[in-house]
């Protein structure tokens, strides 16, 4: 797609400035560059990657649970859906819950699911407006009898659930080709590119001002196949009426200014799901323009959003503003979920590894810690330290009224997370796999998985069989009917110091961390190609000196006991949930000396992977043991148990208990209580 966009912006002369009120070519840049090498991915159609091994159980643990269920279970959805014309709700979590389930019904086949999600596809087609307006009926619509139009557009509705809906149907389009979604998106772009002179994009709430990064990529998305120049003409439009993204990560004071300043003010340029979606905005203007400033603002951006707000499960704080690097600060499901899609969608068009890596590690660490094993309760805000799941306010920056933001609960903090969680594992399924320029196919990240495409008019199926990201070995294998030349390319994680590549069981080359490799040959039906990524075991420096033990790409946290309790509110409250307690002492510290010679105090241990995994402590397929000691005065006082405070050669010098005790470390995707970053002592 980027390609495509290259040589029509160089052949029709049709780049523009992407904000009016600020032109300067000195420090935007985004004149373009044609001899600037753009390496990009092509995503594959919805269903062409399906999971297998552990991956395909988790996906029928979401189809049995709330994901398959939710228009069942959930009267926002089940009462008189106004996205299937009833009177009922039609804000964000009808959407929301479709851009979680309809990739899941095409990864697994789904009859049933999709018949369920097909018939709001339908009746969103079906009942678009002759001005291209869509969407439930409004109560101008119903009371009034207005025909909506651009003039008029102030008795339609918010923009921001409408947003959410495109991503839906260009979801929908990659699996079935349904050319009534080309014609439905060129007739609403028409609409809302007239509309939004006179009804802006805050007009009715600021989420579509601050999430317009989703918009103006549906609008390249339609670009490739309308050629359309009035698209471009939206695109700038866009860019005008949002909060310039691009430009608070190149120019970096938003995330200074976040660190340092919690009150009400720019709350929408510190909200953490805002910037979860607005994370891809500079890839996206730089699909458009191919400038290079882009490139700059997405790196930049990213780097300063980990280093000041970064947390060790490989995603920012979010409580629900961003909240500093604090192991006690919370991160909201729905920034977790919409953190993984913005960055696959930054890999497809940027082709960095490094956002390969962030991808993996939220997706093996951060998403199976705040859902529970049957994926029908989740949790609002999760913490790396998190040492007790009970009702409060802990340090979140916004707590709910009641308290319940740290709960395992349908109802637990905001509505969004329990209609927005279910994008999480099937997006990251649709992502594992890309097409490269050059006829070729790409395996980025690491699951068990197959993919079936065509290369030069031939149909290849590659089986990747694997227990990733437990195990170090990854085994592809080819079918094809005849032999077939194509690269094929392969990501070494930057945590692999050396990696080994074996064709037919015979070894081919070996390969640095850090980098995408490939292997040109042209394969026969059945051979066999297999990965060997060495896991070490080796830890990382987080807030307060803390250190975090990891192996390959799963962070470790301390296994605890976890004694769970079922509670009811109803006044208001979210009806059933859960606290976790233990009674296991969690205030340990590692040891310097082990931190200095982890081969000799790590102890790796490992059991076969269960067929019916789901991330919990039981099936924890991998344990460290190791040696630890208690610090006494390292105590939960208001619901925290706040990081001791070190010196500066990274120890903490408090009172500690001289006793050495013996501790399992378990990943952290298993954990539900667990004490993940560890002061050091002596």
């Amino acid at each position: 797609m980027t390609r495509l966009f290259f040589f029509v912006l160089v052949s029709s002369g049709l780049l523009r400035f992407l904000y009016a009120q600020d032109s300067s070519a000195s420090t935007r840049d985004i004149s373009l560059q044609q001899n600037v090498r753009h390496e990009y991915y092509d995503e594959l159609p919805l269903g062409s990657i399906k999971p297998k091994g552990w991956l395909l159980h988790q996906l029928r643990v979401m189809a049995k649970g709330s994901t398959g269920h939710l228009d069942e279970r959930y009267d926002r959805l089940k009462t008189n859906n106004a996205w299937l014309g009833g009177d009922g709700d039609g804000g964000e979590e009808t959407p929301y819950w479709l851009d979680g389930v309809v990739p899941l019904a095409y990864c697994l086949d789904d009859k049933i699911l999709l018949q369920k999600v097909l018939k709001y596809i339908k009746w969103t087609i079906e009942h678009q407006r002759a001005s291209g307006y869509f969407g439930p009926y409004t109560k101008d619509e119903i009371q009034k009898k207005i025909v909506i139009r651009p003039d008029n557009c102030r008795s339609g509705d918010d923009w921001w659930p409408k947003i959410i809906m495109l991503k839906v149907l260009k979801e929908y389009y990659s699996a079935t080709n349904d050319q009534r979604v080309i014609s439905f998106m060129t007739r609403f772009f028409d609409y809302q590119l007239e509309a939004l002179k006179l009804c802006p994009l805050n007009t009715f709430s600021g989420w579509a001002e601050a999430r317009a990064s989703d918009n103006a990529m549906m609008v390249l998305w339609l670009y490739r196949f309308t050629k359309n120049d009035r698209l471009f003409e939206l695109f700038d439009l866009l860019n005008k009426q949002s909060l310039h993204w691009s430009d608070l990560f190149y120019n970096r004071d938003w995330v200074i200014d976040a660190a340092a300043n919690q009150t009400g003010r720019n709350v929408m340029q510190r909200h953490s799901v805002n910037v979860a979606m607005a994370l891809k905005d500079p890839s996206i203007n730089y699909l458009k323009t191919h400038g290079p400033y882009f490139l700059k603002a997405q790196k930049t951006g990213f780097n300063d959003l980990m280093k000041l707000h970064g947390l060790p499960m490989g995603v920012f704080s979010g409580d629900e503003d961003l909240h500093g690097n604090e192991p006690t600060q919370g991160t909201e499901l729905c920034t977790v979920v919409e953190t993984m899609f913005s960055l696959e969608k930054i890999i497809g068009i940027t082709g960095d590894i490094r956002y390969m890596d962030a991808v993996e590690r939220i997706a093996y660490n951060a998403l199976p810690a705040q859902t529970t094993d049957d994926y029908n309760y989740k949790q609002y805000f999760q913490m790396p330290n998190q040492v007790q799941v009970s009702k409060g306010p802990f340090d979140y920056s916004v707590t709910s009224e009641n308290g319940y933001s740290c709960v395992f609960g349908t109802g637990s903090g905001y509505t969004c997370c329990y209609a927005n969680m279910h994008q999480g594992w099937p997006k990251f399924t649709e992502h594992l796999w890309y097409k490269t320029p050059a006829n070729g196919i790409a395996a980025l990240m690491y699951a068990p998985s197959e993919i079936k495409t065509t290369i030069d008019k031939q149909e290849i199926l590659i089986t990747e069989n694997t227990e990733y990201p437990f195990d170090e070995k990854i085994h592809f294998t080819m079918q094809t009917k005849s032999d077939l030349y194509f690269p094929f390319q392969l990501r070494i994680p930057s945590w692999c110091e050396e990696a080994w590549v074996y064709i037919n069981g015979e070894r081919w080359n070996a390969y640095k961390g850090g980098q995408v490799i490939t292997v040109s040959r042209s394969w026969k039906n059945m051979d066999k190609l297999t990965l060997h990524l060495p896991m070490k075991i080796f830890t990382s420096n987080w807030a307060k000196n803390s250190m975090t033990v990891e192996r390959g790409p799963l962070v470790y946290a301390l296994q605890l006991e976890e004694q769970w309790q079922q509670h009811y509110d109803s006044t208001p409250g979210p009806g059933f949930f859960y606290t976790i307690a233990t009674k296991e002492p969690w205030n340990f510290a590692l040891l310097q000396n082990m931190i200095q010679d982890l081969p000799a105090y790590m102890q790796v241990i490992s059991k076969p992977l269960a067929n019916d995994f789901v991330w919990n402590q039981q099936n924890a397929p991998i344990a460290l043991t190791t040696l630890a000691k208690q610090l006494p005065d390292w105590i939960v006082i208001n619901n925290v148990a706040r990081q001791p405070v070190t010196d500066r050669s990274g120890l903490y010098r408090g009172k500690v208990n001289q006793d050495v005790k013996k501790i399992t470390l378990i990943p952290y995707g298993c954990t539900k209580l667990r004490v993940t970053a560890f002061p050091v002592v002596e």
